[in-house]
């Protein structure tokens, strides 16, 4: 299993299109500036949910938009449908198809400040990644890893930001000769350590979903990557897990981690699992739960879309290569999930 990855830079809107920027709270709403309201565990911010605390962003532009404004007048229902992606808040992958990580986060994290909101990141640049797979890559050696990790860090500085750290990097450990498996591990944790000592950022540890690992051994590996520095964990990342069993399986989780909360990757598990394990571009998905932290359980702190809904999976199915948008596929998302979209 692997986790798409965002090769393909979005495309700028058209000069006409429209803007959907996150709301943005008012000053006297909002938190001031520097108020460490996303510290990792190891503050007192296990109590609360720091997503709760401002609106997650809304990118102005992006695939979804721009081909909203492309169908505008020759497919209008169409293009309805795909403006409702646009207007959701979605996360920003950072990997080695990037020349300028800190750059490319220091303008998200810099455009959701100015919003008044919280960027959603996710890291995925671990060295071996996806194991030669569809979304294979990653850094060259441990070293240049730490180093990206801290062009991460820099780039966030003391701005609020939630990171979904290495997508199927754990859930996907065995796939690595033993000798690198330590490595990874401790790869994990540094990069829990060093992000999770910014004075607004919430890290959340992927930990893939209940039918890949099961929880008692997810925990350990949690465990052993610094779980207990981190805000929790993310599941079901690029999966289509129904959000009632990654829930369940992620109470299970957090019971053997001492309360760590979680979030879920809701951008395609709107009509459950996908049928005999296919997890590449599967036919017949569709959106699931708006991104959102009213989720109505303590330990769950929000419905996110990490995976980007209409960007490919790889190049199986019929799809495009890992990350690139796919108009038809993410018009089909929309279309099953009726009117719950």
């Amino acid at each position: 299993m692997g986790a798409a990855t965002l090769v393909a830079a979005s495309s700028a809107l058209a000069a006409d299109a429209s803007r959907s920027e996150a709301t943005p709270v008012s000053a006297a709403s909002a938190p001031a500036r520097g108020t460490p309201v996303l510290r990792g565990r190891t503050a007192d911010s296990r109590e609360g949910n720091p997503l709760a605390l401002r609106p997650l962003y809304v990118e102005p532009h992006g695939p979804a938009r721009s081909q909203a404004v492309a169908w505008k007048r020759s497919r209008p229902d169409d293009a309805a449908l795909i403006a409702r992606i646009a207007e959701q808040p979605q996360a920003l992958w950072l990997g080695d198809w990037l020349r300028d990580v800190r750059g490319t986060a220091a303008a998200r994290v810099r455009a959701a400040r100015n919003a008044g909101s919280v960027p959603i990141l996710v890291a995925y640049n671990i060295p071996h990644r996806d194991c030669g797979y569809h979304s294979s890559g990653g850094a060259a050696s441990a070293s240049a890893y730490r180093a990206w990790i801290a062009q991460l860090a820099r780039a966030i500085g003391d701005a609020p930001a939630a990171v979904v750290l290495e997508p199927d990097a754990l859930a996907g450990i065995d796939c690595l000769p033993k000798s690198d498996r330590a490595e990874r591990i401790a790869l994990i944790r540094d990069a829990v350590t060093r992000l999770s000592a910014l004075p607004q950022t919430a890290v959340y540890i992927d930990a893939g979903n209940s039918s890949w690992i099961p929880a008692g051994r997810m925990a350990r590996r949690l465990k052993a990557a610094g779980i207990d520095r981190a805000r929790g964990f993310a599941l079901n990342v690029s999966g289509f897990e129904p959000t009632a069993r990654a829930t369940a399986f992620g109470h299970a989780v957090s019971r053997r981690t001492g309360g760590a909360r979680f979030v879920i990757d809701t951008s395609r598990n709107g009509v459950g699992a996908d049928g005999g394990g296919e997890w590449c571009n599967p036919s017949g998905r569709a959106i699931g739960e708006l991104p959102s932290t009213s989720t109505g359980d303590p330990l769950l702190d929000a419905y996110l879309w990490v995976k980007r809904p209409g960007e490919s999976d790889g190049s199986c199915n019929d799809g495009p290569p890992a990350g690139v948008w796919w108009p038809e596929y993410a018009l089909g998302l929309v279309q099953r999930a009726g009117s719950t979209a």
